[in-house]
């Protein structure tokens, strides 16, 4: 009995002693990998601060574009009564215009009643210096009865009259068209004067609404390149998520931790408590935030704020903070290459942190309207090798 329980000892000591450094091994192993995923944390966080950083610049200049935009708008808006009033102006010089081309045909007409008039009395001059002088007296005196002087007293009051009236019609006419033209030329000189200053705020106001359009221009060259940053940032998170992802399963697999991926194909769980309709699709379209075009990388689910979201797998949460554009975030890995996203969710509303093991169906967020968001809904999102597909067919 002694003989068979020694080998039974060694064989036990044995195998005590190879498994020690093994134990050892896997405890070095995850302890390298809890160092990378620090590193990674590290790094992640720095990225999302640059990320954080230009969205919060991206928000002062959509601030400064919407300000420069309105501004333009009330620009616009002075330009066009501007125009309005070089309109009027312009019909009341054309109507002054037709007035002194009517007072020149009456300016004309009188002068021509003048000259007539003038050439009248001339005659009569001229007539009594060729034939001499005679008073009113003398062409009374030689009346031969007194029927003859009255009639001849009647027709020196006609022409002394007539006389009067020529001399008094003449300088009616002249003081009448005299006053019309200066009143008219007065007129004129004033219209011209408010067009000239019309015309002078027409282009002030095209000058600045052009200074506008430039910057309205530089402010959305520096809008792109945030943008871009933005864009940047998000790749970079999502490569390091990926990052995580593959120590975390690293990690496993050193401490001999059962794998949580269960996912082999078919219908994923649907991501909310309660069915919702979809308020966008998976399409281009333009952005309801920015107005800009964009390809929209999920379906969006309008439900009520606090509404419960749901893993849509089981899984590992390999993000869960804020993104430009999808507000608070988190990213689910199902394992093959499969992933979920669920953006816009409330604040103080993650309930999941980056590691942890989640199953389908299990509450992970509330729903929100953070980021580029106008209103209550969940972003939701299928990712193939990190690559959005629409996630429809994934639900149905």
């Amino acid at each position: 009995m002694k003989k068979k329980i020694l080998p039974l000892l060694l064989s036990v000591g044995i195998a005590s002693t190879l498994a020690i450094p093994y134990a050892g091994y896997a405890a070095s192993a995850t302890e390298k990998i809890d160092q990378q995923l620090s590193q990674l944390k590290k790094k992640k966080q720095e990225v999302q601060q640059k990320a954080d950083d230009a969205q919060n610049q991206m928000s002062k200049v959509q601030t400064e574009k919407d300000q420069t935009t309105k501004d333009m708008n009330m620009l616009i808006a002075q330009v066009n009564e501007a125009s309005k009033k070089l309109t009027e102006l312009n019909n009341q010089i054309d109507k002054v215009s037709d007035d002194l081309e009517e007072n020149g045909k009456q300016l004309d007409e009188a002068e021509a009643r003048v000259e007539t008039r003038d050439q009248m009395l001339k005659s009569r001059l001229r007539l009594m210096y060729m034939n001499g002088f005679v008073s009113y007296m003398d062409v009374l005196m030689s009346a031969t009865n007194f029927s003859d002087f009255l009639n001849r007293l009647e027709a020196l009051k006609s022409i002394v009259n007539q006389d009067k009236e020529i001399l008094v019609a003449n300088q009616k006419d002249r003081d009448t068209v005299e006053q019309k033209k200066k009143e008219t030329e007065q007129e004129l000189e004033n219209v011209k004067a408010l067009y000239a200053e019309a015309d002078k705020v027409r282009m002030d106001l095209q000058s600045k609404e052009k200074e506008k359009e430039v910057k309205i221009a530089s402010l959305s060259k520096q809008e792109k390149v945030l943008e871009d940053i933005s864009e940047e940032s998000e790749r970079e998170v999502t490569q390091i998520a990926r990052q995580e992802a593959a120590l975390q399963e690293k990690k496993r697999a050193a401490s001999n931790a059962k794998s949580p991926f269960t996912y082999s194909g078919g219908k994923l769980g649907y991501p909310l408590a309660v069915q919702a309709p979809i308020t966008s699709d998976f399409v281009n379209r333009i952005n309801p935030v920015t107005g800009r075009p964009e390809n929209h990388k999920g379906i969006d689910l309008g439900a009520p704020k606090g509404t419960e979201i749901r893993a849509a797998e089981n899984g590992t949460v390999i993000y869960a903070s804020w993104m430009n554009g999808y507000g608070n975030y988190i990213i689910l890995n199902h394992g093959n290459g499969l992933w979920t996203a669920y953006g816009h969710i409330m604040n103080d509303g993650i309930y999941v942190k980056v590691g942890d093991t989640v199953k389908r169906g299990q509450r992970i967020a509330g729903v929100g309207s953070t980021g580029q968001s106008t209103g209550y809904h969940l972003h939701f999102e299928v990712r193939v090798n990190e690559v959005p597909v629409d996630p429809k067919p994934y639900l149905r």
